[in-house]
């Protein structure tokens, strides 16, 4: 399957037209679709063709892909009026690669069935940065066949295609990746917080304590964020609250239960409601500083 192949690519947004750029350099032909028009120009530029609507790429593209904000979105473009399953063909595969609640995935290829279409869902990790260099992290739920035919152009995206399961445990996976991310964040800045009241210069904790058990990637990350008071979006609050309601939502169904993830997810409404959902997560520094009258950086 190393083919060259014509893809449909339908949403982009930071993620998704990074991710039609890898595409088309592996020599893939994308044709891509978003309701921005300045999103469609840009990918139009990097070599893409443009594409009327969801429907109009279904008709044309074996593969579509979707990177959409959530649940509702793809619910609309796959099921809806001038969307993929209007005019999809048997066959058509179907990866959705939007990070939404693992119960719509679920539906969503309860749907895609009825019409002969074959789905995976693929949620990914790793932001921008990664997007743009193609080494995302993908978490992947759906058949293992379709899987390993897919993976060749999931490769020209990510670095690390991981199947989880079948169709929502890919969403399943990037929920937790999501919960841990934003109790590690939360704990960094409740712990730096902690350093700055008692004395202690907080680059000096995080030198010390970065080699040792406590030591992540989200700490190399974000650490050095909130000592610059440096707030600048890798990753918006209000993307991360997305997630998190999706996390919740499914905890609830399911009956896990999310104490840690509750909290942290009402910290970030509080920051929301202060203006500052544009903000990076490790704004959840600001948090911190509003309850407890000092701040961890400059």
């Amino acid at each position: 399957m190393g083919d060259i192949m014509k893809i449909g690519f339908i949403g982009l947004g930071i993620m998704g037209k990074p991710m039609v750029k890898n595409l088309l350099k592996a020599g893939h032909e994308v044709v891509a679709y978003d309701i921005v028009a300045e999103n469609l120009q840009a990918a139009v530029r990097d070599g893409a063709v443009a594409g009327k609507n969801a429907a109009a790429i279904a008709a044309v593209c074996p593969v579509v892909i979707t990177m959409l904000p959530n649940s509702p979105h793809v619910k609309t473009v796959v099921m809806e009026k001038d969307g993929i399953l209007e005019s999809a063909k048997a066959g058509l595969i179907l990866i959705d690669m939007s990070s939404i609640a693992p119960l719509a995935s679920k539906e969503i290829c309860e749907a895609c069935k009825k019409k002969g279409v074959r789905m995976l869902d693929a949620p990914v990790s790793g932001g921008e940065p990664k997007a743009i260099d193609g080494s995302l992290s993908i978490m992947v739920g759906g058949d293992k066949a379709l899987f390993e035919e897919m993976k060749p152009i999931l490769s020209c995206m990510g670095a690390s295609i991981v199947l989880c399961g079948d169709v929502g445990a890919g969403n399943t996976t990037k929920l937790a990746n999501q919960m841990i991310v934003a109790g590690n964040i939360a704990v960094l800045a409740e712990a730096l917080t902690l350093a700055k009241k008692a004395g202690v210069d907080p680059e000096t904790v995080f030198q010390a304590i970065k080699g040792g058990l406590a030591g992540s990637t989200v700490m190399n990350a974000k650490a050095p964020m909130m000592i610059e008071g440096n707030f600048k979006p890798g990753f918006r609050i209000d993307l991360h609250i997305k997630d998190l309601n999706n996390a919740l939502e499914t905890g609830h169904k399911i009956g896990a239960p999310m104490f840690l993830t509750a909290n942290v997810q009402e910290m970030f409404e509080i920051l929301h409601a202060d203006g500052c959902g544009s903000d990076d997560h490790s704004g959840l520094a600001k948090y911190y500083a509003k309850i407890s009258g000092s701040k961890i950086g400059k």
